[in-house]
């Protein structure tokens, strides 16, 4: 029998479901970070989890963004051979059109990321079309489609390889994850693709990511095919790393282990890792012909109600009065909350930056003795200041850091994630400090910026700079100014904890 599939029947169950995946977390999700959470001995890991919870629960309440990085939306569309259209657009069009009236949408703008010529001007597209599309052609007589928002960060950790026939898949996973970093902001999910062609390894990885969390309930059963063998082996030996929460050392990496494979030629093993972050974003629907196909929301109660407490330890600081000198008592690994203004600036504002001091020309803000936040926020709606307001990831300034810390007196930046040993050397040289804010946790920390004002570069929209005024927001101490990085000490100590604690 065939069925009907209307044009904006499809529209706005893309529309609904990429609003509904911007601020309810899967429940599976919430659950392995809860149980994570519960079972965390390293406190630095178990504080990112706890703002990363709280986070999640404030969002399903305000239904905000859970994080400032609303994604890339990836489309699996599956098409029943039985079904007619009626459109009067192609179908990518159909859905680009759903894809734009939920980044737009005045309740609940999200931030607008993909641009088009990528290797060129880098224009913004406005509204995050186009969506990256599979299609299927299946049996039956109905469209299935899995929505899925993808951080630029957790993105941009992926890697591929061509591995020979003989080669270790396990071996090749634990040599990437650690080259990956926390940029991805764990813990999150490893979506593994084996097989088929370059192209359909990476496909694998990106689908798998879209399976719920069930790798407990696969340890209880046992593995039944290669893919479970290797999902157990490599969930227990990725977190046995001990990278943990943010990359600052624990317990838990990954909460699951996705693996999907397809028959490859005899000469080749292609082998794909594609991570999902903390803000995991994916909705399922089906349209059988009688209308939309809209989320049902989740209960609050699927949310554990946890609070996050900084202790008395904690070390409160002035942005409009602390000197270069005061941050050289500051300890790695320490928790400091900020108040007063800081400046904010990523990969555009640098670039542009950098270009001047090399022109001699002034910049249009003055960053000497200031702290800079790596941050491109979401619009704000209703009464709010800003959107949220998470961390980008640090790593992408790796290049401009030295410069910027010579040329202009900046005391300390602010970014998600860990430094590479060229901005380390360079903190270390000039005496200044980097600070880790908590990816996922944009709607959180939001909520201490008290004042945002753009005051450099409005043309580039979400990457202008901002002067932010805020009030206790939460970060970590991660390269003093020694050169000292937690993300080196905290994985590597956990690590060790942990393989110690096996051998008893």
């Amino acid at each position: 029998m065939t069925t009907v599939i209307r044009q904006d029947d499809l529209i706005e169950s893309v529309a609904d479901a990429l609003q509904y995946i911007s601020y309810y977390h899967p429940k599976d999700f919430i659950q392995a970070v809860y149980e994570a959470y519960q079972k965390e001995e390293s406190q630095a890991a178990k504080d990112a989890m706890a703002q990363i919870l709280i986070n999640s629960r404030m969002c399903a309440m305000g239904h905000r963004p859970i994080c400032q990085d609303t994604g890339i939306v990836t489309v699996f569309v599956n098409v029943g051979m039985d079904v007619q259209w009626d459109c009067d657009m192609p179908l990518d069009d159909v859905i680009n059109e759903g894809v734009r009236r939920a980044y737009l949408h005045p309740d609940n703008v999200l931030r607008a990321s993909v641009l088009a010529d990528p290797d060129g001007a880098r224009a913004n597209t406005k509204d995050n079309t186009p969506a990256i599309i599979h299609y299927k052609l299946v049996p039956g007589d109905k469209v299935d489609v899995h929505v899925a928002a993808k951080g630029g960060g957790s993105e941009a950790k992926s890697k591929f390889a061509m591995l020979n026939p003989s080669d270790s898949v396990v071996e090749w996973v634990l040599k990437m994850v650690p080259q990956m970093g926390a940029g991805w902001c764990p813990p999150g999910m490893l979506g593994i693709g084996i097989g088929g062609t370059a192209e359909k390894a990476m496909e694998l990885a990106k689908e798998a990511l879209l399976d719920p969390i069930d790798i407990h309930d696969l340890k209880e059963r046992g593995a039944s095919n290669r893919s479970e063998e290797l999902r157990l082996e490599l969930f227990e030996k990725v977190n046995d790393l001990g990278i943990g929460a943010q990359g600052l050392g624990g317990l838990t990496t990954v909460l699951d282990v996705k693996v999907k494979d397809y028959p490859t030629h005899a000469a080749n093993k292609p082998v794909a890792i594609i991570p999902n972050c903390a803000a995991t974003r994916h909705a399922h629907f089906v349209l059988d012909g009688t209308g939309p196909s809209l989320q049902t929301p989740p209960s609050l109660e699927d949310w554990p109600e946890i609070t996050w407490e900084v202790g008395d330890s904690v070390r409160r600081v002035n942005l409009d009065t602390v000197t270069p000198e005061d941050v050289k008592d500051w300890q790695p690994g320490e928790t400091v909350l900020l108040s007063g203004k800081m400046l904010t600036g990523r990969d555009a504002a640098h670039k542009k930056m950098v270009d001047m001091l090399a022109n001699g020309e002034e910049l249009p803000v003055d960053l000497k003795g200031r702290f800079i936040y790596y941050v491109g926020p979401v619009d704000p709606v209703r009464e709010e200041v800003v959107g949220p307001a998470g961390p980008t990831t640090a790593t992408r300034m790796d290049k401009f850091t030295h410069t910027m810390l010579e040329k202009t007196g900046l005391t300390g930046m602010i970014g998600k994630a860990e430094r590479g040993q060229v901005a380390i050397d360079a903190i270390k040289e000039f005496g200044a400090v980097y600070l880790m804010a908590v990816g996922g946790s944009a709607y959180l920390v939001s909520k201490a910026i008290k004042n945002a004002e753009v005051v450099a570069f409005p043309e580039l929209g979400m990457e202008a700079i901002y002067e932010f005024e805020v009030e206790d927001m939460p970060v970590t101490v991660a390269v003093d100014s020694k050169g000292t990085s937690v993300h080196q000490t905290g994985p590597q100590e956990w690590h060790d904890k942990i393989i110690a604690a096996k051998a008893v």
